[in-house]
């Protein structure tokens, strides 16, 4: 038998004079007793114990929790961090209630701290001498106090019976966590109610207060108020992300999915064309619904069979801040068909209007010298990084180095097949390269699948966003350019493949190489052949032609006539940096040749961004207390060619810093910044993204590596 004194009998000092509170504490030698009893076996029935934590002593024994132990067990430090990346919305939510609580539970002997849904705990703040105590029994970063592992507990307890509760000191089951108390109050999410975290309460029992129950619960609901404004606006932003990408899809059926699989919006084809083309039953589509997909994570926890077969070129990213925050399902408007023996039917891709070096548009020296280069390296049988901002027309690059090679004789004379490596899930992302035979792995196909490499064939595979592409993958990729030899997944049958790569990214690889995330044998084997494809903003004098190439062929599509651009548009146009490159200028002529009502456009139907930049800039100086001159908007022509002088930094430079101090200044708050800078919110929201700017980022270098931090006093 345990002995007694190891976890102390008698009365909390300090202890509240509330009843419920007297009853826990003048019962506490009768719950050790119980507790005996219950543990040795020798009475289960009729014990002097709450019901919530009998019930909670049962499933401890079931589990076989070791009742002799004396503290959590504790995850890894690579795991810890991961659980802190994958809860970084709950942990933000958080922040302000911990920060308040370093100052409020100063002295009080009691800390707080944010769990995840398992009962890990994620982060703590309060007295700086009890965090130090806590350690001892791992009630810290990485203890792990779900009730499978540590027992009855503020935290596990409430996690299991959903609801807020109270363990009092001998109601813990494990007897070297009977010297703390705690309370914990579970933490939902604002969509579907579902537990996404914990909030707890603890301290040793001599100093702990009953009320800290119902501090627990309100400390709770104030995460939930702050998670579910985050959560709004971050829905708010990829709506409209997926509201940009529509115009693209004209005939396809769109469903658009945030970073937890829910349902944010479907296009009234949708739900028609996922019946079509899946042939299995699929759920009613309505807002915040979970969609079982296979690969993304989503969906209610059962067997693959249960979830839906999307194939992996559906799948399209939504980002937000550079990170991908969402999923838009693309569903084409015809019935697929796969056909038997393992194989998709993919067919070559290669675009005949946009195969050729002559189909770019743009004649800036800049422009023709990587053309040239292009054109060059295209009959050349060597893999070819493509690199440039997002927006600035690689692929259209990559698909000439096809045309072109495949004229000249080159390596290109099959397939083109492009894929995307961030458009789907690290775990889909091996089978969907390398492909895999039957049984490979849970919810495969029964007939298996040929690889992207294997359809390409002959031809050219053409892999976007090469950088996201998972450390572990890289030298199976590297394998495959080095010996022309692959294995499919769940296969020891080699099979030999003739592909032309083509490697497109947006990132500094050379970055990524030095900071870990992309191995330096693969880059160097790509990167000997490589080509930067211009920004928009250093192809001096090629803006006027894109956009009339852009309004004849936008305005033939739609069956509209072209529009004509007042003097004033097309010098406010030449005059814009295009943060979103080409991409973006052909977003704005089409949006112009849709609204335009009288045929002609002026400086008033163009978009808020291109209007509002010397308007907002003037804003933030003035809000913030900054003088010196800034170059207007609408003032004097500037030739494209010259930048103006004497002034040292650029307009969207001086944009571009003044956001990101005063969102630092701020604390990573964008409401607040937003107020700060004199602009709204979502106006606040586009120049993020024009400017290429991450809250997370900005934060960073104010506040340490994740801007928050473990055990806080």
């Amino acid at each position: 038998m345990l002995a007694n004194e190891r976890v102390g009998i008698g009365r909390p000092a300090g202890a509240s004079s509330g009843p419920a509170f007297h009853a826990l504490a003048d019962g506490e030698t009768a719950t050790m007793k119980a507790w005996e009893d219950f543990v040795s076996g020798s009475r289960r029935e009729n014990l002097p114990v709450r019901d919530v934590v009998i019930r909670s002593w049962a499933r401890c024994q079931s589990f076989l929790v070791d009742a002799r132990a004396d503290a959590a067990p504790v995850v890894g430090t690579d795991h810890i961090e991961a659980l802190r990346r994958d809860n970084r919305d709950l942990l933000q939510a958080a922040a302000t209630t911990l920060v308040e609580a370093a100052n409020l539970l100063a002295g009080t002997r009691t800390v707080m701290l944010i769990t995840d849904a398992n009962g890990v705990v994620l982060d703590a703040a309060g007295d700086r001498t009890t965090l130090n105590s806590a350690r001892d029994i791992s009630l810290a970063c990485g203890g792990q106090w779900g009730e499978t592992c540590a027992g009855t507990n503020g935290i596990g307890t409430a996690l299991a019976s959903k609801q807020p509760v109270l363990v009092q000191a001998a109601e813990h089951y494990c007897a070297g966590i009977k010297g703390w108390s705690c309370a914990g109050a579970p933490i939902h999410d604002p969509v579907d109610g579902s537990v996404v975290g914990l909030l707890d309460i603890s301290g040793l029992k001599q100093s702990f207060s009953g009320q800290a129950l119902a501090l627990a619960v309100v400390a709770a609901r104030q995460v939930e108020w702050n998670l579910a404004r985050q959560t709004e606006a971050e829905h708010v932003r990829l709506l409209e992300a997926c509201l940009e990408d529509s115009q693209k899809y004209a005939g396809e059926g769109l469903i658009a999915l945030d970073a937890r699989g829910r349902l944010l919006y479907a296009s009234r084809k949708a739900g028609h064309l996922l019946k079509a083309n899946l042939g299995s039953e699929v759920p009613q589509l309505s807002r915040g619904i979970r969609l079982p997909i296979v690969g993304l994570g989503s969906g209610p926890v059962g067997g693959a069979g249960d979830r839906l077969p999307v194939p992996a070129d559906w799948v399209r990213p939504l980002m937000l801040d550079g990170e991908r925050r969402g999923t838009l399902l693309v569903i084409p408007g015809a019935t697929s068909t796969r056909p038997s023996g393992g194989r998709r039917t993919v067919p070559d891709e290669a675009d005949q209007t946009r195969c050729r070096f002559a189909d770019i548009v743009g004649s800036s020296d800049s422009l023709r010298a990587v053309i040239g280069q292009g054109e060059r390296l295209a009959p050349l049988p060597v893999p070819i990084l493509i690199e440039g901002e997002t927006g600035v027309g690689k692929e259209l690059f990559a698909r000439a180095i096809h045309g072109h090679g495949a004229a000249a004789g080159g390596p290109a004379g099959g397939p083109f097949v492009p894929f995307n490596c961030g458009a789907v899930s690290r775990e889909m992302l091996g089978s969907e390269l390398f492909g895999y035979v039957r049984g490979a792995f849970t919810g495969a196909a029964a007939e298996g699948r040929i690889g992207r490499f294997e359809l390409a064939d002959g031809g050219t595979l053409c892999l976007d966003e090469i950088g996201e592409l998972p450390l572990d993958l890289q030298p199976y990729l590297l394998r495959v350019l080095e010996e022309g030899v692959l294995y499919r997944i769940g296969d020891n049958v080699p099979r030999r493949v003739s592909v032309r790569l083509l490697a497109m990214t947006n990132r500094n690889l050379r970055h990524e190489v030095a900071a870990g995330r992309f191995r330096r044998d693969l880059y160097h084997r790509l990167a000997v052949t490589a080509l930067r494809v211009p920004p928009l903003r250093e192809r001096h004098g090629d803006i006027p032609r894109l956009i009339s190439h852009f309004n004849g062929l936008l305005a033939e599509r739609h069956g509209r006539s072209p529009v004509r651009f007042t003097a004033g548009a097309l010098e406010l146009l030449q005059r814009y940096d295009w943060p979103g490159n080409v991409r973006e200028l052909r977003n704005v002529v089409e949006r112009a040749v849709l609204l335009s009502t009288g045929g002609s456009i002026d400086i008033g139907d163009l978009p808020d961004e291109l209007r509002d930049v010397s308007r907002d800039v003037e804003g933030v100086v003035e809000a913030c207390g900054w003088g010196g001159p800034y170059p207007a908007i609408s003032g004097p022509a500037m030739p494209i060619s010259a930048a103006p002088s004497p002034a040292p930094m650029s307009l969207t430079v001086t944009e571009q810093r003044t956001i990101e101090d005063v969102i630092a200044a701020t604390g990573g708050n964008l409401s607040d910044a937003a107020a700060v800078l004199g602009i709204s919110r979502s106006t606040l929201y586009r120049k993020l993204s024009q400017h290429g700017i991450q809250r997370t980022a900005v934060r960073r270098t104010r506040s340490g590596p994740d801007g928050i931090g473990c055990d806080r006093a």
